[in-house]
């Protein structure tokens, strides 16, 4: 675990310029919108921009800009500022728009079916219209949010390439068995066996929730790439559940870009990302979601990749994969990449701590509270020390914050599409702290 994090809610650059610090800025590029299968209908450009407000993240993708429905909303409610990113027309939030969407390609190569996701970054409208002509050529993008197509995903690729000399390609959540480059089911072992000729022009690639920085960092052929961490939101209060932060000159399209690419040097940087414990992704371990059968890479060898209910091959989950295609040992650190720090949501550590559902009444009136008190979520999570969460919130929610910056906590590993459970209490720990408030009041 690496040493916790400061400075990681935007200085005022005046500020940072006396300093010589630069400010720091964190952006959740990767998620859905209301058109998008299985996504909450609050999914709407209003509501994120005002979710990324209370989350304290400085941008967000406007998300599934192939989508002709949303695309009209994207250009009636969007404007273009002069940083080259978009704000809410006449609104009131913060929180400014990158165009990025995700879209599925589903195709044979080297007699394989493969299933793979991709993230297209562009900076402009016309852009998007460049690509969204193209597409509606080659398949069906009124179909969803996020379009299913019978394209190679290097192809897809040149196409978000031509639509601007400033567009950004990059694989989504690389190891997710059935839908990645990486993934055990359906993808590739190399970057360049799926990109080919074209593979240098990918400078990035998104972990996803199921692996961390470390994992990645195992591959040799990934040290040219930059580490993307995105939340892939389905609903407002997972944006920034995974997060990049930049260290950037001013907040800008081109900046951005700059950092992601590397291009900067010093200039322009990622500074770290925050990451999902990848123990609660939904496919870090092996297993059968409906035979109860939760493995271990150790165990799934054991038996064979077999499942012993069923008699059926396991779906390999992410840290089986890493470890066939890692040609470095578990625990390397490479010199030059970004810290990380894992969090665990607040929303999530309130339910923990006073073992309620997530939504209950009085959690979510909890993090409305402690959110109104400490500015946004990642500064009480980043930022705040121990006296100043005591002063917000209970002496109990205090110590779980705490519990989670330093790693101090038990997570049962998800698999097979089921997210992992995270403890940052014991039930004997819960109960103590329990009744230690009940006696101060």
């Amino acid at each position: 675990m690496p040493a916790f994090l400061k400075n990681s809610v935007p200085i005022p650059p005046k500020y940072a310029k006396l300093n010589h610090i630069m400010p720091k800025y964190i952006i959740d590029i990767h998620a859905h919108s209301k058109y998008s299968r299985a996504v909450s209908r609050q999914m709407d450009l209003e509501t994120m921009a005002a979710w990324a407000d209370k989350k304290g993240i400085q941008v967000i993708s406007c998300t599934d800009f192939t989508y002709p429905a949303w695309f009209k909303e994207i250009k009636n409610k969007l404007q273009l500022q002069e940083n080259g990113l978009y704000k809410i027309k006449g609104g009131t939030a913060q929180a400014q728009f990158m165009l990025a969407t995700e879209i599925s390609c589903i195709y044979s190569k080297n007699g394989k079916t493969r299933r793979v996701h991709i993230v297209a970054v562009v900076p402009d409208l016309i852009a998007v219209g460049k690509i969204n002509g193209k597409l509606n050529l080659i398949g069906n993008i009124k179909s969803d949010g996020r379009p299913i197509l019978g394209l190679d995903a290097k192809e897809l690729a040149k196409i978000i390439l031509d639509s601007s000399p400033e567009a950004l390609v990059f694989p989504a959540h690389i190891w997710t068995p059935w839908f990645s480059m990486f993934g055990s089911q359906s993808g590739f072992d190399t970057v360049e066996e799926c990109f080919e000729e074209i593979a240098p022009q990918i400078p990035a690639m998104e972990t996803g929730l199921s692996s961390d920085p470390p994992m990645n960092w195992r591959l040799s052929q990934l040290d040219r790439m930059s580490i993307l961490s995105f939340s892939d939101a389905h609903s407002p209060a997972n944006l920034g559940r995974e997060a990049t932060v930049l260290e950037l000159e001013k907040l800008s399209y081109k900046n951005i870009l700059e950092a992601i690419k590397k291009q900067g040097g010093n200039k322009n940087k990622i500074a770290y990302t925050v990451e999902f414990y990848p123990e609660e992704g939904r496919y870090h371990w092996d297993g059968h979601r409906n035979c109860k059968i939760r493995y271990s890479p150790a165990q799934t060898k054991k038996h064979k990749g077999i499942c012993p209910v069923c008699k059926k091959p396991l779906t390999i989950g992410v840290l089986y994969r890493v470890d066939k295609l890692a040609d470095r040992p578990e625990g390397y650190k490479p010199a030059n990449r970004p810290p990380y720090k894992s969090l665990v949501p607040l929303q999530q550590i309130i339910a923990e701590s006073l073992g309620r559902g997530v939504n209950t009444k009085g959690v979510v009136e909890e993090y409305n509270a402690m959110i109104a008190s400490g500015k946004n979520e990642f500064n009480i999570l980043l930022n705040l020390n121990a006296k100043e969460l005591e002063k917000i919130t209970t002496p109990v929610i205090a110590e779980a914050i705490e519990k989670v910056r330093q790693g101090k906590i038990t997570v049962l590993p998800g698999y097979d599409g089921e997210y992992g459970t995270v403890k940052v209490f014991s039930d004997a720990e819960r109960k103590k702290y329990i009744e230690r408030q009940e006696k101060l009041l």
